[in-house]
């Protein structure tokens, strides 16, 4: 076995399902306890809202100063529905670029490749398009609510003037009923745990399961996680990962 800890984590749902409460579970638990309870060494984050809170940024920029915006429309809508692809081989770059850095950069190392999808093609769309370099060393960790828990979390979670930020970004109710509504997890990968074929790749997952919510209250949350990283962990081996 090439390691003794998760070397990559794809960690996905729809908005506010509790990517970021994991998240920032994990950064709190001390060091030698996050190793033995959830085999998750030095963390590296690797998320796609950062770059695509940026491109909006830009195009207001640009669209400040008379230029014609690139990205999204004056709404924040995408002008391109295949800009959802290019964040993802966007986030496969930026873990190639991890590992190139070798040596102590990535011994030790979990990185953690975070994106909410949504569409009736949302997953095999995205999984598609994750570079051999994940898919060959990563197992997904899908958090599961239903889509009317994802909209009362991202309502709850929206704090005025933090729209930028990791933990209170949240968006409008008729984006979400736009872009993350429906969803196709449980055709790409349909049990609560198991291993699919991604591109030739045999990619270990197992999903949490976040409804009655465990995310809020980090005592029930550690066992939890614990308990669907475990899981993972049982089928990355029977990956032969």
């Amino acid at each position: 076995m090439a390691s003794e800890i998760h070397e990559c984590i794809v960690l996905c749902a729809r908005p506010a399902a509790g990517k970021s409460e994991v998240i920032d579970y994990l950064r709190k638990t001390p060091p030698a306890e996050r190793l033995g309870r959830f085999r998750v060494g030095r963390m590296e984050e690797i998320d796609d809202f950062p770059i695509l809170w940026r491109d909006f940024e830009d195009d207001d920029i640009r669209e400040e100063h008379g230029k014609e915006r690139l990205v999204t429309t004056s709404d924040y809508y995408f002008k391109d529905a295949w800009y959802w692809n290019f964040l993802i081989h966007r986030l496969s770059l930026d873990y190639r670029k991890l590992l190139a850095r070798g040596g102590e950069a990535t011994r030790g190392v979990t990185a953690l490749v975070e994106f909410a999808r949504g569409g009736e093609r949302a997953y095999r769309d995205a999984f598609d398009c994750l570079g051999d370099e994940v898919l060959s060393r990563a197992g997904i960790l899908f958090i599961q609510v239903s889509y009317e828990e994802s909209v009362r979390k991202n309502r709850r979670r929206a704090r005025k003037g933090q729209e930028g930020s990791i933990l209170f970004h949240s968006l409008p109710d008729e984006k979400m009923d736009y872009y993350y509504k429906v969803h196709d997890f449980p055709e790409v990968c349909p049990e609560n745990e198991g291993v699919t074929r991604i591109r030739g790749h045999r990619v270990p997952y197992a999903v949490l399961q976040n409804e009655p919510e465990v995310t809020d209250d980090p005592a029930r949350l550690g066992p939890a996680l614990e308990e669907a990283l475990g899981r993972l962990w049982t089928q990355r081996l029977a990956a032969g990962r």
